[in-house]
């Protein structure tokens, strides 16, 4: 396994590519149609897509998703940022850079900080109009897009985030972790009085000043991370809208912990106590996203590496 001082072709934030759509293989649009949905795009979309320990799947879950963009005729990215693992996960990801470099980034984040560490990083080095949180698994699949951004341009939405609880939703995924999702949701109506059904669905949509707005405000990096960023959207005066998804779950019960659960609750109380008790979020002047430790700390692969197989 390559070390961060061993991986060829390294690049920090500011050193990346400005404009990441040259050397694609066709112009970019100016406004892309989605599908048959009718929902157009009036600007790029970065796809960021967070992975821990996905060396098995990685590869091909992503030339998937950049097949299924290239198929609505959107410009677009897809930046796939490694969160410390330990499988080699982003070797396999650099493999992609062979054919796919105008369309695929891989940062590498050498030490495990937690999914929302890794979406923030992504951000950095995000260069679209609008940015895209994909899961690495696919439990939620990309093709679901069009629906996501008919429903903010209807809306007039800032934020459209997939919601398990909507009820046009198609879910299927363990009873335990409906049982959770349902008392946690309870749990953040009550605390934060979001106007969503949900929040840790891995499918959401943002525009590009949002995220640049709030996410200098967040100090969650892993459970809570998607409640910080919502409930500072919500008081910045952003709207956020949920939408239908269909979800396959592929992990059996998955990964939560009871660790996890006291972790979760324990970030969401903090969250509640820095926005209404110390009123922490007001003071935090906004900055740019590349001077964010999660950012600093991480580097680009620019070339695919060798030693995966």
């Amino acid at each position: 396994m390559l070390s961060a001082a061993d991986a060829l072709g390294l690049a920090a934030p500011q050193a990346v590519r400005e404009d990441w759509r040259h050397g694609a293989a066709e112009p970019p649009c100016n406004a892309c149609a989605l599908g048959c949905s009718g929902a157009v795009i009036d600007g790029s979309l970065s796809v960021i897509v967070p992975a821990y320990n996905e060396s098995q799947t990685i590869f091909h879950n992503i030339e998937e998703t950049v097949a299924t963009l290239e198929s609505f005729g959107c410009d677009f990215e897809v930046i796939v940022v490694d969160d410390g693992s330990n499988d080699e996960t982003y070797l396999h990801a650099a493999r992609l850079l062979i054919e796919n470099a105008h369309r695929v980034r891989v940062v590498r984040c050498e030490v495990n900080q937690g999914k929302g560490n890794a979406l923030i990083c992504g951000a950095g080095y995000a260069a679209g109009d609008y940015l895209v949180f994909l899961d690495a698994d696919m439990d939620l699949h990309p093709r679901q897009l069009p629906k996501l951004f008919e429903i903010m341009h209807a809306t007039a939405a800032d934020v459209v985030i997939g919601a398990k609880r909507h009820p046009e939703s198609k879910v299927n995924y363990p009873p335990l972790r409906k049982l959770l999702s349902a008392g946690y949701y309870l749990l953040v109506r009550v605390l934060f009085g979001l106007p969503i059904r949900d929040t840790q669905t891995g499918l959401k949509v943002f525009k590009a000043r949002v995220v640049r707005d709030v996410f200098p405000r967040v100090l969650v990096k892993r459970f809570a991370f998607d409640i910080e960023v919502l409930t500072n959207a919500h008081r910045l005066g952003y709207r956020i809208v949920d939408a239908p998804v269909t979800l396959e779950f592929r992990r059996g019960e998955g990964r939560v912990r009871p660790h996890d659960i006291k972790a979760m609750l324990f970030d969401t109380l903090s969250v509640f106590y820095r926005m209404h008790l110390r009123h922490y979020y007001d003071s935090i002047e906004p900055a740019p996203l590349d001077t964010l430790a999660s950012v600093k700390e991480s580097y680009e692969l620019t070339e695919p590496q060798q030693s995966a197989v």
